[in-house]
């Protein structure tokens, strides 16, 4: 049959062309929809750009031909032969090819998404920028495929073969990979967050930079991979193998390892927050510089594994053995603001063989500060403030205090560990810096607060202060502008909780002239510590809540157009959108 008879008999209204040869014919741009082809010969045919959407083509030979551009949608290619075809940027969708052979075959930036692919074999196709969102590949083979920058969300890949294929920049959000060969893949920057590849083969796996966002991996082998620098925040691992996988640089956090092996992996500078370590098997693993801050080890095998220079800020040892293991030092603290750990122990000096098993003997609740003077209280207690600012989650309280000749001893303790040695190191040079500033301003701060006698009893300390011989300068140095807005921070903050309205409004605003005055910028304190501060109360005092639009009613202009005065109105009209 040729082109002109098939085209004439279709316009007058026939369907039926079953096991007819077309090989080689032009059929390109041909309207042909809802056609039955099945078993036909089209072998090298040009249909390029043709509507075939709803056909019946199941068992045709499409061997090389031209399906570029064409609109297939919802058709039928069961058991079809589409071996070396052109279907670049075809669109497929809903299509069903179960068992269709479309082995070498382009369908570079196809349109696959809801496509039925269970059983195709689809070795070394090129299937680069194509959509095969939600489509179905269960068993399907794919051996060395292309899926270079492809769309496979939420896709079904149940059993299939992917062993040495590309899917490097992929997206597999929501994909199913259950039992899947991905042995050799590349997944490099590909997007596996929330997908389940439980039982996956991924021997030798590339997953670097890869996001792997709640993933499911439990009992996937992926021994020997490559994970360098990839995402696994709340992964799951359970009973995976990760033998000799580079993970260096891995982003752990509170990811499930219970009871995966990872013999002689590469965790170096990996980040472990969180994660569960139950039953997990770390002997001969490299952890050097990893962060295990709050991590659970229980039972965790850590024989032979190196750990020195590890973060262990609030770990959680249960039946752990750590005499075997390598270290020369860890650190007990992390400092949230700088992102780096911090508190090295031992402080001077290295572990000996085994000495991490031992508890730290200068860690503890309690700190012991030395002072050779009678302290200033105002000053300490700033100074204490300043400090758990500088220590995330660090709280203190002053527990007592000791006098003797020449010599002042201040107890302080911690809601947690702490190394006691560098933490009174810290407090005591803290304390001699604060000290110069409260004097140097003090006048100043309770002037502002429209105070006239000192917050705290510092009377033994002013007797000490000399008179000085010029007044002191009017506006604060730049180095100083962040001690100066986080103390004037403080004191809004305690303002906001003890005062109505109609009073804070006053005082705040004094206080944000002196902040403009020195030069200090105010956007931080408008929105996280004024703004913040009046919703949160809000939310919590009914009454102040009443208070608070009663003021927006009553207050007399010129408070309503001051600085405070906006924020106030922000403020309430943020609790109006609540």
């Amino acid at each position: 049959m040729n082109r002109q008879e098939l085209l004439d008999r279709y316009q007058a209204g026939e369907r039926n062309f079953t096991y007819i040869n077309l090989s080689g014919a032009n059929l390109s741009g041909v309207n042909l929809q809802e056609i039955d082809l099945t078993g036909a010969n089209l072998t090298g045919v040009n249909l390029s750009w043709a509507v075939l959407n709803q056909a019946q083509l199941v068992g045709v030979c499409f061997r090389r031909a031209d399906l570029r551009n064409a609109v297939l949608t919802r058709s039928n290619f069961n058991q079809s032969n589409l071996s070396g075809a052109n279907l670049t940027k075809a669109d497929l969708r809903f299509a069903t090819l179960k068992q269709a052979d479309l082995n070498w075959a382009i369908l570079t930036e196809a349109d696959l998404s809801n496509t039925d692919l269970t059983g195709a074999k689809l070795d070394q196709i090129n299937l680069e920028q194509a959509k095969l969102n939600h489509a179905l590949l269960m068993g399907a083979e794919l051996m060395e495929a292309n899926l270079t920058r492809a769309s496979l969300i939420a896709a079904n890949l149940t059993g299939t073969n992917l062993r040495e294929s590309r899917l490097i920049g992929a997206n597999l959000k929501d994909a199913i990979l259950t039992q899947a060969n991905l042995t050799e893949a590349d997944l490099n920057g590909s997007t596996l967050r929330s997908a389940n590849l439980t039982g996956a083969d991924m021997h030798r796996v590339i997953l670097t930079g890869a996001d792997l966002t709640e993933a499911i991996l439990d009992s996937a082998d992926l021994s020997r991979g490559n994970l360098t620098g990839a995402y696994l925040l709340k992964a799951s691992f359970k009973k995976a193998y990760l033998l000799r996988t580079n993970l260096e640089e891995v982003y752990l956090l509170w990811a499930n390892l219970s009871e995966a092996n990872l013999r002689g992996a590469n965790l170096r500078k990996a980040d472990l927050s969180g994660s569960y370590l139950s039953d997990t098997i770390l002997s001969e693993a490299d952890l050097r510089d990893a962060l295990l801050i709050e991590s659970h080890l229980i039972r965790t095998n850590l024989e032979g594994s190196k750990l020195t220079g590890c973060c262990i800020h609030n770990w959680e040892k249960v039946d752990v053995e750590l005499t075997k293991v390598e270290c020369d030092y860890v650190y007990t603290q992390f400092d949230y603001t700088s992102k780096k750990p911090k508190n090295r122990y031992p402080s001077d000096r290295d572990f000996l063989p085994g000495e991490l098993a031992n508890e730290p003997s200068e860690d503890s609740h309690l700190i012991t500060v030395e002072f050779m003077e009678y302290p200033n209280w105002e000053a300490l207690v700033y100074t204490l403030v300043k400090v758990e600012q500088e220590s995330y989650e660090l709280q203190l309280m002053i527990q007592g205090f000791e006098s003797q000749p020449d010599q002042f001893f201040l107890q302080v303790k911690a809601n947690h560990l702490v190394n006691t040695k560098l933490l009174a190191e810290q407090i005591l040079t803290s304390y001699l810096s604060m000290k110069k500033k409260i004097l140097e301003k003090r006048s100043d701060i309770l002037g502002l607060l429209n105070l006239e006698v000192p917050i705290f009893n510092a009377s033994l300390d002013l007797q000490e202060i000399p008179e000085p011989a010029l007044p002191p300068p009017p506006v604060v140095e730049h180095q100083n502008h962040q001690a100066l807005s986080q103390e004037i921070s403080r004191q809004i903050q305690s303002i906001l909780r003890s005062q109505e309205p109609e009073k804070f409004v006053i005082s705040v605003q004094r206080l944000l002239d002196f902040l403009t005055k020195n030069g200090v910028e105010l956007e931080e304190i408008q929105h996280q510590v004024i703004i913040q501060g009046i919703v949160q109360r809000a939310q919590q005092e009914p009454l102040f809540k009443e208070n608070l639009f009663r003021w927006e009613q009553t207050a007399n202009p010129s408070e309503r157009v001051s600085l405070m005065g906006e924020l106030v109105r922000f403020a309430i009209a943020l609790l109006w959108e609540k």
